[in-house]
């Protein structure tokens, strides 16, 4: 061995004896908030010298290639991730942003207003009546809708050669499953873990609230998020009224349905949700003004005892990383004094 590499072998043990009799001469915490006798320090001083020195983790990272399906069972593989992204649905868009994606994404439908940067990139036209030229022109390499997009109109994007991925979620498990593949796709995947982690906290923030709520007592709730229009079982929607400690007087139905006005009288709610921000396009009428002037309504408990709570109907209808924001909110007005 050269005479230079003795010399920092020497000087390397030098400092580690050194270190070792200098914890020699204290106590130390354990971690736990106790303190650790002298006589004990010497293994844990040569433990704790050992994890200083060690690397840093690696971030997770995608392997490529990458096979996946979609909602439509369609099969996607990627060879690396994608860099140029068209985003044709409001929850989508909400995610992809969430994680880090704002460079990536190349254009948005019409209708995806959050965050502010999506307002800003390029549209698409609507989600039900896409605009085929300048989503050709996007030249995206991924393209990705959700709930509102009916599979005969992916079927016609897919048929001009548009990369398109559906995802349908139908509850709040689905929507966070959602978020965790599209960070596995764009390699985005810490990002992606850091939303879902915080949307499971919001979660169990509100079933911890809730949970005193005994079955009989449950407050019975109707939800209008655009005018004449409920949500019955099936659907995420229902999931959060349940979940608020809620019981969905529509859910002996099935998914998104306009209402009978005759049988929600008769169900009488102690609790109306509506979208606040919904006008009907005939009337232009808020949801508040119509809801209490139905015919026989004023008789619901709910408008009786003005518990008609208008609510941010976006966070109510994306199923996206806001959704949880959405369920804190509905808590909160079925029951405000449990829910802060």
């Amino acid at each position: 061995m050269k005479k230079s590499s003795w010399n920092q072998l020497a000087l390397i043990v030098l400092a580690l004896v050194l270190a070792i009799s200098l914890a020699g001469c204290g106590k130390k915490s354990d971690g736990g908030g106790e303190l650790t006798a002298p006589a004990k320090l010497s293994s844990e001083a040569t433990k704790s010298a050992s994890a200083t020195a060690a690397p840093a983790p690696t971030p997770k990272q995608t392997k490529f290639p990458l096979t996946v399906k979609d909602a439509t069972g369609k099969e996607f593989v990627f060879d690396k991730a994608p860099t140029h992204i068209v985003s044709v649905s409001p929850a989508e868009t909400e995610a992809l942003f969430a994680i880090g994606l704002s460079d990536q994404i190349v254009g948005v439908s019409d209708f995806d207003d959050y965050p502010e940067a999506a307002k800003s990139k390029k549209k698409m036209g609507g989600i039900v009546k896409p605009n085929t030229e300048a989503m050709i022109a996007a030249n995206a390499d991924f393209i990705i809708t959700g709930v509102s997009m009916k599979p005969d109109t992916v079927e016609k994007l897919r048929a001009l050669n548009l990369n398109v991925f559906k995802v349908e979620p139908k509850n709040l498990d689905d929507a966070m499953a959602d978020i965790t593949l599209f960070g596995q796709i764009t390699d985005h995947q810490e990002q992606a873990e850091k939303v879902v982690s915080k949307m499971k906290a919001d979660r169990q923030k509100v079933v911890d609230a809730v949970k005193s709520v005994k079955p009989e007592a449950k407050k019975k709730v109707y939800v209008e998020f655009s005018a004449g229009w409920t949500v019955g079982s099936g659907e995420f929607m229902d999931e959060l009224i349940t979940l608020s400690g809620g019981v969905n007087v529509a859910a002996d139905t099935k998914g998104w349905h306009q209402i009978s006005e005759e049988k929600i009288i008769q169900q009488n709610p102690n609790v109306i949700l509506f979208a606040k921000d919904a006008i009907d396009d005939k009337s232009k009428k808020t949801l508040d003004q119509i809801i209490r002037e139905r015919s026989g309504w004023n008789q619901i408990d709910a408008i009786k005892n003005n518990r008609v709570i208008g609510l941010d109907g976006n966070l109510l209808s994306r199923p996206g990383p806001r959704l949880t924001d959405g369920l804190l909110e509905m808590a909160k007005g079925i029951y405000p004094e449990l829910v802060k």
